[in-house]
């Protein structure tokens, strides 16, 4: 099958190289092909002077014509992602038409697995009875395609499937083949680029596609096809996945969200998610077109049907069609009752005057009653088809789509609470209070029903802001129901007081309410420093000590909700330091909760690269220590993984099965990752002391390392590319302390060094073999094949150093203007880097990277003829735009300059796929 992608990949590039040739000359294909071949001959051969030939060509190619070379190099890398992603998808089919067992991280295969072990009837209806599974969409800045490129992306896709599927003659395969060259045209001549920053809005409307493209469908039929395999009724299943969102409500260094843009973000689901349910509506008063003549139907029906007023003459012996044309002129009343305009397009005629409803469960109510009537009439076929589907979306979708999550920094609570208490009583101080003080004053706050904010007052705008943003929430909840906004987020949580003073903020609102002993949204912080990981567990058990607070959580079903931040522990402690400490927080926070008879809902905070978190889904969720997952997992899906992830619905739908079977396979084994010698913690934990040790040296210890990050990578570029609303940094300086960490991991992706994903593991294991000896190899040779924590992570370093080319990081570090900095920094780089090559492949026994993972081998190799050009013309156009901007050249020929740079971080970002 492999032979079928290369033929993809080959049918996509010849088109794109034709197209190229058509529109910008033979002159430029020709150069594109030299550069490719020359890039080649660099990679595979570590040919000289085919980098000194790439050097002077590209030195002395015209702006211009470097931007079209670099946008062909991109468009060549983002077409092999879609055919490769397109191969994905025709394996999986292949196996499944082929009758072979269900493949690992399927639903099917978790099942099977569950019940082989013991799991039985009873206690997976409790696993799913109980279950909350969500992976929530958020706005970070590493998606660098446009909408405008990836609706073609989208259309390519879907004319590689046709291709596959439905093309059977010689008339029908080049009917498509010329609709993929009108397909790859449009791509070419579409602007790569965002010539504004993204609004909040914006990236709001881009995360709504992907409810359209995929989740609409792909997460009913993932329950229908649950309910089948435990061969239980349809739709008795109660909600155990759902998808939640970020973006609206992420205010953590995010100055453009407030409490309008929140109230603007829900208004779009709820416009989105009604709009999808009057459309499923005119569908089924289409479709059931079920006649008294032939059918009985349920008198509740005949209720619902007189709803509709006087109906045609041809329609008044068909009571589904007019139940269903009274319940969409409900849903259109609910539309315009809730977003104040009716909704668009032609609805329900005839003057009747519908009620909105009152909720999503009066809707619901609503199309059970049909769902009734068709089952016990002979047409439970009927029932089970587009109706089910509906029923299930509402369920899980509601009036809102995705409950958006409130985030901000722990710092911004403190000062508003800090002035809200120095006006009520002042000489409070209490920004000077020691953390006693501080959380004996706000446990007194929560006791009162007794509000701190006046009417009367004038605030800082700050806190105005975030007094707005807790009103406006509990606005929405008066709107559209509590599950509109569940959860609110601290950042940087490193005390008990940081959870008091969100509380206090709540209580504000209404949301939380002493007297009822009521919380209306769960209060759950993020712990993202090393510092902070190891403090964790202490706190909560601080927390949940308090009887007012336990005694809030009876209203949240006895589970709390906890946050770990993968991104700023791996910049703060390296990639391995992380890993460990973030496993050791999970243990301690289980234990924590389990002595308090309390639920942990454990949310990850992970990025698309493994140097914040990222990885495969299946292998993360098994490798969690028992207690931490209990069928609660939320976990975020960041930047360009999430169109990766869900931008088609087939994939879509594997990615959606891989968590639950995942949580599924955890809860129902969680002794799986539990160490099987007594030794293995205490080794893995000698091995991130001495990482922690190498990383913190180089990163914040080395005297100007800060100035080579600036210089050898795209961070000053990276910090003016349109990709998000969020600021690069959180500080107006270049610190390293400062500067957010998707920026961080992303910049060292693009010069190919990777350093976030791997560096201070060889260190690591030099000193741990040098303290032990042989036995020390053994040692870790074993907790390789027996751990699933170890291997774990080192499966994920294995996949990112293959993706670093530390000769192509080279010409990068030629960037720098100090010679003799450039020399120690990136000398360390490139000794530290083999030095972790090398001691990885003996622990793994493999003689290259990826040896134990041939398909993400192909996948990478397959890239480098796209990937390694951009690179080398990246730093070509890295020199101009420095050299131009040192000579104060005019603002035009910069512009030029810099979208070449931004061309080419588009295109690396876009084939290394997992890169920030």
């Amino acid at each position: 099958m492999d032979e079928a992608l290369r033929e993809d990949i080959r049918l996509l590039g010849r088109i794109l190289g034709e197209t190229i040739r058509a529109f910008d000359g033979e002159e430029t294909f020709a150069l594109i092909e030299t550069i490719r071949q020359l890039a080649v001959r660099f990679h595979r051969d570590q040919d000289q002077v085919a980098e000194t030939t790439l050097e002077e060509i590209l030195g002395g190619l015209p702006q211009p014509q470097v931007n079209s070379i670099t946008r062909a190099f991109g468009f060549f890398s983002i077409l092999a992602n879609i055919a490769e992603d397109h191969h994905h998808t025709r394996r999986w089919r292949a196996h499944l038409v082929a009758g072979s067992p269900p493949r690992e991280g399927s639903l099917a295969a978790g099942i099977a697995r569950v019940r082989a072990n013991g799991f039985d009837d009873a206690a997976l209806q409790g696993f799913f009875s109980a279950a909350c599974i969500s992976p929530v969409l958020t706005a970070h800045p590493t998606e660098v395609q446009r909408r405008s490129i990836l609706d073609q992306l989208d259309a390519i896709a879907t004319l590689l499937t046709r291709r596959d599927r439905l093309a059977a003659t010689k008339a029908e395969h080049e009917e498509i083949e010329t609709e993929l060259r009108r397909a790859v045209l449009t791509m070419w001549q579409t602007r790569m680029l965002r010539p504004t920053k993204l609004s909040v809005l914006d990236e709001v409307e881009n995360a709504l596609t992907f409810f359209d493209t995929t989740f609409f469908a792909e997460v009913p039929s993932l329950y229908a096809a649950a309910e089948q395999m435990l061969g239980v009724d349809r739709g008795s299943l109660p909600s155990f996945l759902e998808v939640g969102s970020w973006i609206g409500g992420d205010r953590d260094g995010n100055p453009f969200v407030d409490a309008q843009i929140l109230t603007e973000a829900l208004s779009r689901q709820a416009e989105r998610a009604l709009a999808y349910y009057i459309g499923e509506a005119r569908r089924l008063r289409r479709d059931l077109s079920l006649a008294l003549l032939h059918v009985e139907v349920a008198p509740e029906v005949l209720e619902l049907a007189a709803e509709a007023g006087e109906p045609p003459l041809h329609q008044r012996d068909e009571p589904y069609r007019l139940a269903m044309a009274a319940i969409q002129a409900r849903l259109a009343a609910t539309y315009e009752s809730l977003l104040g305009r009716p909704p668009p397009g032609r609805q329900i005629s005839g003057g009747m005057a519908a009620r909105a409803y009152d909720s999503p469960r009066a809707f619901i109510a609503d199309l059970e009653i049909i769902s009734r009537s068709l089952s016990a009439n002979g047409a439970a076929l009927l029932a089970d088809g587009r109706l089910a589907m509906l029923l299930r979306a509402v369920r899980v979708f509601g009036w809102t789509l995705a409950p958006i999550d409130l985030r901000q920094n722990s710092e911004v609570h403190e000062r508003t609470i800090a002035e809200l208490f120095e006006i009520v009583a002042p000489g409070t101080d209490y920004l000077a209070c020691n953390e006693e003080s501080r959380v004996a004053l706000l446990t007194r706050e929560l006791l009162t029903s007794r509000p701190l904010v006046s009417h009367h007052v004038t605030y800082s705008a700050e806190t105005v802001k975030e007094l707005a943003i807790f009103d406006a929430a509990r606005a929405a909840h008066r709107r559209y129901g509590k599950a509109s906004i569940r959860t609110a987020i601290i950042s940087k949580t490193d005390s008990l007081s940081d959870l008091l003073e969100l509380a206090v903020l709540l209580k504000e609102a209404g949301l939380l309410r002493p007297a009822e002993a009521a919380l209306d949204v769960n209060i759950v912080p993020l712990f993202e420093t090393i510092d902070d990981l190891r403090a964790g567990p202490g706190i909560m058990a601080s927390l949940l000590g308090l009887p007012s607070y336990h005694a809030l959580l009876t209203s949240r079903a006895m589970t709390q909700e906890v946050m770990l931040g993968y991104s700023d522990s791996n910049k703060d402690g390296g990639f391995l330091t992380s890993g460990w400490e973030l496993y050791r927080a999970e243990i301690g926070l289980a234990a924590v909760f389990a002595a308090r008879g309390v639920k942990l809902r454990l949310f990850h905070g992970r990025g698309g690269s493994v140097g914040r978190g990222g990885g495969p889904s299946y292998q993360a969720i098994l490798a969690q220590p028992k207690g931490a997952v209990q069928g609660q997992i939320r976990l975020t899906e960041q930047g360009e993984v999430i169109a990766a992830k869900y931008g088609n619905p087939e994939v879509g739908r594997r990615n959606l099965e891989v968590l639950v079977a995942a949580a599924l396979v955890a809860t129902a084994e969680p002794e799986i990752a539990e160490p099987p010698v007594a030794a293995f913690p205490a080794a893995l934990g000698d091995l991130s002391d001495a990482a922690f040790a190498a990383y913190r040296h180089l990163v914040y210890e080395t005297p100007g390392f800060e100035s080579f990050f600036w210089q050898s990578t795209v961070i000053t570029e990276i910090a003016n590319l349109n990709l998000g609303s969020r600021p690069a940094s959180r500080a107006k300086n270049r610190s390293i302390e400062d500067l957010r960490a998707i920026p961080w991991v992303f910049s060292w992706a693009q010069c190919r060094i990777m350093l976030p994903g791997w560096y201070g593991f060889g260190s690591a294991v030099r000193a741990f073999i040098a303290a032990r000896g042989a036995p020390g190899m053994a040692l870790l040779q074993a907790m390789f094949q027996d751990w699933p924590v170890f291997s774990t992570l080192l499966s994920n370093m294995d996949m990112v150093m293959a993706k670093a080319d530390m000769r192509i990081a080279a010409r990068y570090a030629a960037l720098v203007e100090d010679v003799s900095l450039r020399d120690e920094i990136f000398g360390r780089i490139k000794a530290e880097y083999d030095l972790t090559r090398a001691y990885l492949l003996e622990i793994t026994g493999q003689t290259a990277l990826l040896d134990r993972n041939p398909l993400m081998r192909r996948s990478i190799v397959n890239r480098f003829p796209y990937l390694d050009p951009l690179n080398h013309v990246q730093v070509e156009m890295l020199r101009r735009h420095r050299d131009q901007i040192a000579e104060g050249g005019e603002e035009a020929a910069q512009e030029r300059i810099r979208r070449g740079v931004h061309i080419s971080i588009n295109g690396i970002a876009s084939a290394l796929r997992n890169s920030g």
